[in-house]
This record gives structure tokens, sequence and C-alpha cells, in this order.
């Protein structure tokens, strides 16, 4: 026949299966694998590539690179839409971005990426170790001969869980960046930031210095061409992020090479001291008494 028959090759679905939407075909792995949970797989407000970076930063080892610009070199998506989503993941306490001291007055911001938030002070409620052999062999694991009589084994209680900590206000950012964003309701009141809008502000003030950028430079560019009063600005931390990101300036290109300034010789005809990358060379006014006795001998 010339026409293919579609049908042919189709076999019939198993019983209880559903007749729409999708059907998962599963594989066990073994190695080179991420457990996510549906907390973020199906969180309900978490957009599409704030998801898929989550995805990406927890499969990544620890150490590796999750900035704004390492991860724009990594994917299509522009830092925008990047910084946009790590925003994203720290709203939902999925990323935590900290400042630490390196000492020597000296601090650098380190990423905390959580398998689920708030999961560093909660207890693990089913430990290993604790578990019953008759909890294993019901978990599918056959258990090795102790003895022609089993002993009783007493049921697990389940520990009861913790309470979790108060949450507490992250700490005040410090650094030029921060004392930047914080003096800008100085220049209009409306720019009043939080302590948490000013932390995750800061990284995106420090790029701008990074490339020569002067503060006074990056507080003309925020403040310029405001909504004139009395009307409001909503979301001033949006609205800085927004500036930080599209008026970005490029780096500075190289400049040209400075010149050197010669050092200092004793000049052998009038032992005085002149500037000459030669150290035989004669000061200008011992050149032409110089040159007229070579003429003179030839």
């Amino acid at each position: 026949m010339a026409d293919p028959q579609f049908s042919a090759g189709m076999s019939a679905l198993p019983e209880g299966v559903p007749r729409a939407g999708v059907l998962h075909v599963r594989h066990r792995h073994t190695d080179r694998f991420t457990v996510i949970g549906n907390h973020l797989a199906q969180h309900p407000r978490l957009s599409a590539a704030a998801m898929g970076l989550a995805l990406h930063i927890l499969s990544l080892p620890d150490g590796a690179s999750v900035t704004a610009k390492a991860l724009t070199l990594r994917f299509p998506e522009g830092e925008t839409t990047i910084r946009r989503a790590l925003n994203e993941l720290e709203a939902a306490g999925y990323l935590e971005r900290r400042r630490v001291p390196l000492g020597g007055g000296r601090v650098a911001t380190r990423t905390f990426a959580y398998d689920k938030p708030g999961c560093a002070s909660e207890p693990d409620p089913h430990p290993a170790q604790d578990l019953a052999p008759s909890v294993v062999a019901r978990a599918g694991r056959p258990l090795p001969p102790t003895g022609s009589v089993r002993r009783p084994v007493a049921p697990v209680q389940p520990r009861p869980p913790s309470p979790s900590p108060p949450s507490l206000p992250p700490p005040p950012a410090t650094g030029p960046a921060a004392d930047l964003l914080a003096r800008l309701r100085v220049a209009d009141p409306r720019l009043l930031l939080s302590a948490r809008d000013i932390q995750r502000l800061a990284p995106a003030v420090e790029d701008w210095f990074a490339r020569d950028a002067a503060p006074a430079q990056v507080t003309r560019t925020l403040t310029a061409n405001l909504p004139r009063e009395p009307e409001p600005i909503r979301h001033p931390a949006r609205f800085l992020e927004h500036r930080l990101a599209t008026l970005l300036p490029p780096p500075l290109p190289a400049g040209p090479a400075r010149h050197t300034l010669a050092p200092l010789h004793t000049c052998d005809g009038c032992e005085r001291a002149h500037r000459t990358h030669d150290p035989a060379e004669l000061c200008a006014d011992c050149r032409p008494a110089a040159r007229a006795t070579t003429r003179a001998a030839a």
C-alpha cells in the first residue's frame, strides 16, 4: 500500500489508564539524577523559567557558580529573565543570598540553595537508623535469617516534630552598594527600600561599580526622569531592579599604554642628573659640544 496505515502500529491502551492527558513512561535511575519535590515542580506561583533554573541549580555540585552572569552564559534566556527567576526563587525560599565576612574587612555574597524552603531547620521525621527490621522488610528488602527464634521488635514511635525557630529578619547589607541604595530615599522619598530589598539589589549595583561607574553616576541614573509627584512609585524595588538591569553600561575599553618616565642618570660631561633611557647619553647642554669635538677630530 502506498499510504501509511497509522492504525497498524498502534497498540491498545492497558486497562485502568486515563483516556486523556499525559501518560508517564517511568525509568528507575541509579546514577546522575536529582530528586525534586512536587512542592517545587508543581509550585502554584513560580514561573517556568524559575522552576527550570531551580532544577539546574539543585543539580549542581557545591561550589558551582550560580551568578546571573554565569547562568546567562549557560542558558539562551537573557540576563533580565535570569535575574527575575532568581528573585522569584529567593522570594519563595529556595535560594538565599547571604553576605559573609572574609576577613580583613572584605565580604562576599554566598548563595544557599534549599531542596525545600526551611529544610535546614526541619528534622528528619524518619531517620534511617531508627527503622525497625519489620519496616525494612515491608519495603521489599528481604531480611537475613538471624536465628531460629524471631524476637519481637517494639514498634517505632515517631518523633514529634520540634518547633521551627522563629524567622529572623535578614542582616542589614553593608558596603558602598548598600549605602547607595539606602540613600536613594534622600533624593526621592518614594524610593524607600526595605533591608531585604537592599540586600537583593546590592549585587546589581556592584556590577555597575565593576564597570567603573561612579556612585554619583549610578544615583543619577536611578533617580532621573521619575514619575512626577504626587504620583506614587508602587514597587520601588522592582522599578530600580529594572533600571539596574536595562541601563547597565558596557565595560570601559582598555586605554592606551601610558608613557613611562625615563630614569635619572648622571651626565658624564657635567656630572648633572638628567632623564634618559640610555645611561651613556649626555645631557642636552653637553651634546652640542660633544658633537663639535667629534667633527673636529674627524
